[in-house]
């Protein structure tokens, strides 16, 4: 069962980092506020795909929201690791994290069992 967890974790961070990676801040001199919410049109889609992109949006919302929540040296190990799940190395670090590997497990251990408790109570996972 923790297995699985945490491989339905990684799936989610995978998720995740694509999503907030393809974030873009509309604000700026040259956009109307008026257009600042619109969305590509989905007149194509049927209703099915709506209705999953809908779900899965407020689902990585969601977890972005927890995510954001965490404590500081928690949500950056958390977020590397989504990083590295989604190049398929292990090579990004942060100068924010410990030095010591050691520390650096024992941090993003605890990172992500406080993670999966917090989408296990909001019924994500």
């Amino acid at each position: 069962m923790i297995n699985e967890s945490h491989e339905i974790l990684n799936s989610m961070l995978v998720d995740w980092y694509l999503w907030a990676k393809s974030y873009q801040h509309v604000g700026g001199i040259n956009s109307s506020p008026m257009f600042r919410q619109c969305k590509n049109g989905r007149q194509w889609d049927t209703l099915d795909e709506i209705m999953d992109s809908d779900l899965e949006n407020s689902r990585l919302e969601a977890l972005d929201h927890i995510i954001m929540e965490m404590k500081d040296v928690y949500r950056t190990s958390i977020q590397i690791q989504a990083r590295n799940l989604y190049t398929g190395k292990s090579v990004w670090t942060s100068i924010r994290l410990p030095k010591d590997m050691e520390e650096r497990a024992n941090i993003l251990f605890m990172a992500r069992m406080e993670l999966i408790g917090k989408l296990r109570d909001a019924g994500i996972l």
